[in-house]
């Protein structure tokens, strides 16, 4: 028979008791906080895998993982990206890729920022949501709340004010001076192009003040946004070309009021420096035509920063709208992380800038301007200088780089490139104006040399434009050393810089153009007497592959011969060596 077993109440009570404190030992431990960053939690949603595979997306906690540390690309890549469309200007191509590396970089981390705000916002909202409640409050239901063992103990002094935010990033806007042709627009739009960021480019002729006849100082930043197809974030991430900002220069007026100049510089400071801008969406309809540079509008590719960005357009017009824009509809785009490159001749600078660094007109101060030969025709040109010498040493000390140069050798400088932020006052900018452009570089005139490398070296060469074109027509068309310096001469006259040489050819070839498609003809050459304008160009017919490749190779022996100072031995010149024979070869198309 069972007996049964009976309990005190004093021991009752004192199981009771030790197993509220086990309980609350438990939920107190559950709670303490991890030594890492992260909970279980906070991976609720997102899987493991044992196995990693470099070549597909990482998955599991790191999968939204910025590249921040890691970058795709480097100054170094861009410079030589940059290599490739434009010829010369070294130190500019560097400047300017290091300035929108270092521009794309503090975007990222910006964007980095935002996303870890994000996440501890989730991760403290997924927390509060799973938060388990005291046990002692859901064992006996209207229990007050604990109280506090260590309430916190007010201090009488006022604590100090501390400022928790990130350390503030700011942009570097540029300024590119230049003659025109050089290559100053087509060095942002290339970069823009690979960074697969929105560009657009304004000139700034027709902008006024507000209130008066013409286009608005804003009107860049709706063209860069109808360029990201009305896309407010990547809009806030695009590069804004404003073109021909010298002629916003102060003038004097008979009324007393510059709308065209002041007014809309004052107009741009807080642009470019950064504020919030309220823009009313046109009423166009939907574009997917592809552009001016074979993109389309619509479409959307990867940036290299992170993010999806729209395909740019070339000319930033506001004609390509979203399918969901209607008329009345208004963005909000802030404009601080939007980089501004602008780009201008400053025509009569380089005066100014020597009559500063020069110490005086005449006499023993004079070193500049007595000895230096500035060529009337083209004063934007290099000036030659010995180094050593005392005009090298005005130079040296107001150059803003290093100049590595032998002593007594002949250094080729660029007077705009000691331009200081008085002589752009002094030229009509404002001085707020030209604080908010820190970085100013300088670009170099095209010399003959420079236009014959232009013509045959960048990716897309004129020469090789030319020869696709007439390819496409079943003919094939060649150019002699000496006609490509023909046609370099020809456009050096013009002072259009590389603009000139698509000129020269047209009329080179405009009567071939015309003539050879649909006809025999299937070998077109251009010599040096033809560039002249003293021959025709020579048409040859089908199965005259020999002949045409033996013409092109006289003419290239004749061009060596006469560049050496023997014109008489280029007709009998005999091959010496396998190398030369080689590079007769490779000119006359055989290899």
């Amino acid at each position: 028979m069972a007996t049964a077993i009976t309990i005190a109440p004093q021991a009752r009570a004192s199981y009771i008791a030790l197993s509220v404190i086990a309980r609350r030992c438990i939920s107190s431990s559950s709670l303490r906080p991890s030594s890492t960053n992260f909970r279980r939690s906070d991976f609720a949603s997102q899987g493991f895998t044992g196995s990693y595979d470099p070549n597909e997306p990482t998955a599991g906690p790191l999968a939204d993982t910025p590249i921040i540390g890691a970058p795709v690309v480097t100054p170094k890549s861009l410079k030589q990206h940059l290599d490739q469309y434009v010829v010369g200007q070294e130190r500019a191509k560097k400047v300017m890729s290091v300035s929108v590396y270092n521009h794309y970089l503090r975007v990222s981390e910006i964007q980095r920022r935002e996303d870890e705000e994000q996440q501890k916002l989730q991760q403290r909202l997924r927390r509060e949501k799973n938060s388990q409640i005291h046990p002692v409050e859901d064992e006996y239901p209207g229990h007050q709340e604990t109280i506090p063992l260590h309430p916190p103990t007010e201090s009488i002094s006022v604590p100090p004010l501390a400022d928790a935010s990130a350390l503030n990033l700011d942009k570097t806007n540029i300024l590119l001076l230049g003659p025109s042709g050089v290559g100053k627009t087509l060095m942002a739009r290339t970069l823009a192009k690979v960074l697969q960021v929105p560009f657009s480019m304004s000139d700034c002729t027709p902008l006024t003040q507000a209130g008066y006849i013409g286009e608005d100082a804003q009107v860049c930043v709706e063209r860069l946004l109808a360029a990201a197809n009305y896309d407010v974030e990547a809009t806030e991430n695009g590069i804004i070309v404003l073109d021909e900002v010298d002629k916003i220069a102060v003038s004097r007026t008979a009324t007393g009021k510059d709308v065209g100049g002041e007014g809309v510089q004052q107009a741009l400071l807080k642009i470019i420096e950064g504020t919030t801008l309220y823009i009313q969406a046109k009423n166009d309809k939907p574009s997917t035509k592809p552009n001016q540079l074979g993109e389309s509008t619509g479409s959307s590719g990867s940036s290299y920063f992170g993010g999806k960005y729209p395909s740019s357009s070339a000319g930033g017009s506001v004609g390509s709208a979203s399918a969901g824009s209607s008329k009345g509809e208004t963005y909000t785009v802030r404009t601080d992380n939007i980089l501004f490159v602008f780009t201008g001749a400053f025509i009569g600078l380089n005066k100014v800038i020597l009559d500063r660094v020069s110490k005086g007109s005449i006499g023993f101060g004079s070193p500049i301007r007595s000895s230096s030969s500035i060529n009337p025709e083209n004063p934007e040109m290099l000036l030659s200088v010995k180094r050593g010498s005392e005009e090298s040493k005005i130079f040296e000390k107001n150059l803003p780089f290093f100049c590595n140069a032998a002593p007594g050798e002949d250094v080729q400088y660029n007077p705009l490139d000691l331009v200081e932020p008085t002589d752009l006052q002094k030229f009509g900018l404002i001085p707020e104006f030209t604080g908010r452009i820190p970085v100013t570089v300088a670009l170099s005139a095209l010399d003959e040399d420079a236009l014959v490398r232009v013509l045959t070296e960048p990716r897309n060469s004129l020469v090789k434009q030319y020869e696709q074109i007439f390819q496409l027509s079943g003919i094939e068309l060649r150019f002699t050393s000496g006609a490509l310096r023909e046609i370099a001469k020809s456009s050096l006259g013009m002072g259009t810089g590389a603009r000139g040489l698509r000129t020269c050819i047209e009329r080179l070839l405009s009567e071939a153009m015309f003539e050879a498609p649909g006809s025999g003809i299937k070998h077109i050459l251009i010599t040096e007497a033809v560039a002249q304008k003293t021959e025709p160009p020579i048409y040859l017919a089908r199965g005259q592959q020999h002949k045409f490749n033996a013409l092109l190779a006289a003419e290239e022996d004749a061009w060596h011969a006469k560049a050496q100072g023997n014109p008489e031995g280029g007709q009998n010149q005999v091959t010496s060596s396998f190398e030369e024979y080689r590079e007769k070869s490779k000119a006359a198309g055989v290899m």
